[in-house]
């Protein structure tokens, strides 16, 4: 069976991720399926809207295919990766500016490339089980499928803990910090998709989310995480207490340096220019360079490959961070719509 089930049913376009057992991780197929059925239902006067979710009862999707990029890195095709990137970027701002309305069901894990997914999309939908994360910088990577976009957008500095730490939020936190938009418990969601299927975006009936840890902390992180530079941060955290410094402390630690200094920039320059092609073009300067260049491959070594849990992050200047954030010239991407 395909890796993404893609049909027509009822008014809807409908795209169910289907690797459970990998925890509907996309592969580069995926998005060239995705993309190429979000191009044929967007003229089309029978589908009104798009529905995606993800099969299994563990993930939506918890991130990009990482494994193969690893193994052709380490190879030396960097090439591989790079197209993957440019291809994922494109849906990722295609989903973003799509004219029909997308839903998605944000069930179980949402993470790295789950994001661009599944959190650009018009209305996003999650429940009591949903944990949604950009957890790129434990890898060597920085916050990216326009995930800067999000995280710039956040109240106040939370997009900046959030992106620096990789934290977990539940449904909860990922309405605060406007990853999501619905709280609807679990039971009801066959319900809203029959709804939907029907072509009644009214079939949405949320509910009040819970308590936001997030919300409650914000005063502290924004005191924390303002600073201009990750060293400004680092100097403010060490002086700050309080629940939410304690387990900035904790995340931050087994983060790559490089990539969070190159992820405060990131921010900072889409905060100040709030657009998905902004997001995408900063943060494709980075992943275009982050095999050769970066921590991405000792990242993933130690995550998936060793497991060890140990990964050995490279010291960084200044002169680093300008390296992997400067314009990309002919190889920068470039928007046909």
């Amino acid at each position: 069976m395909s890796d993404a089930i893609i049909r027509a049913e009822g008014r809807a376009g409908r795209i169910t991720l289907n690797r459970p057992k990998a925890l509907n991780a996309l592969t580069w197929d995926m998005c060239l399926a995705i993309e190429t059925a979000l191009d044929r239902w967007r003229d089309d006067p029978a589908v009104v809207l798009v529905l995606i979710d993800g099969a299994g009862d563990r993930a939506f999707c918890a991130g990009g295919d990482i494994a193969e990029m690893y193994a052709t890195a380490k190879r030396g095709d960097y090439a591989y990766g790079q197209r993957f990137w440019r291809d994922e970027y494109r849906l990722n701002r295609k989903i973003h500016h799509y004219p029909k309305p997308v839903v998605t069901f944000l069930h179980g894990f949402t993470m790295g490339g789950g994001v661009g997914i599944g959190c650009h999309a018009s209305h996003r939908i999650v429940g009591e089980d949903s944990r949604i994360a950009m957890p790129e910088c434990s890898i060597g990577l920085v916050p990216d499928v326009g995930g800067s976009l999000l995280l710039a957008r956040a109240p106040g500095f939370v997009g900046t803990y959030l992106g620096l730490t990789g934290d977990r939020m539940d449904a909860s936190d990922a309405i605060f910090a406007g990853f999501a938009d619905h709280y609807v418990t679990a039971q009801d969601w066959d319900a809203v998709k029959a709804g939907l299927v029907a072509g009644d975006l009214d079939a949405i009936k949320a509910r009040p989310a819970p308590h936001s840890d997030l919300a409650a902390w914000q005063d502290a992180i924004d005191t924390i995480f303002s600073g201009a530079t990750i060293d400004d941060i680092h100097r403010a955290l060490a002086a700050a207490q309080g629940p939410a410094a304690e387990k900035a402390r904790k995340l931050i630690g087994a983060n790559a340096p490089l990539a969070m200094a190159v992820a405060v920039q990131i921010i900072a320059t889409v905060r100040a220019d709030p657009r998905i092609e902004t997001a995408l073009d900063h943060e494709y300067r980075y992943t275009h360079r982050a095999a050769a260049q970066g921590d991405f491959i000792e990242g993933i070594r130690a995550a998936i490959i060793d497991k060890d849990r140990a990964p050995k992050w490279q010291d960084y200047g200044s002169e680093d961070v300008a390296r992997m954030t400067a314009p990309l010239g002919t190889d920068a991407l470039i928007w046909e719509d």
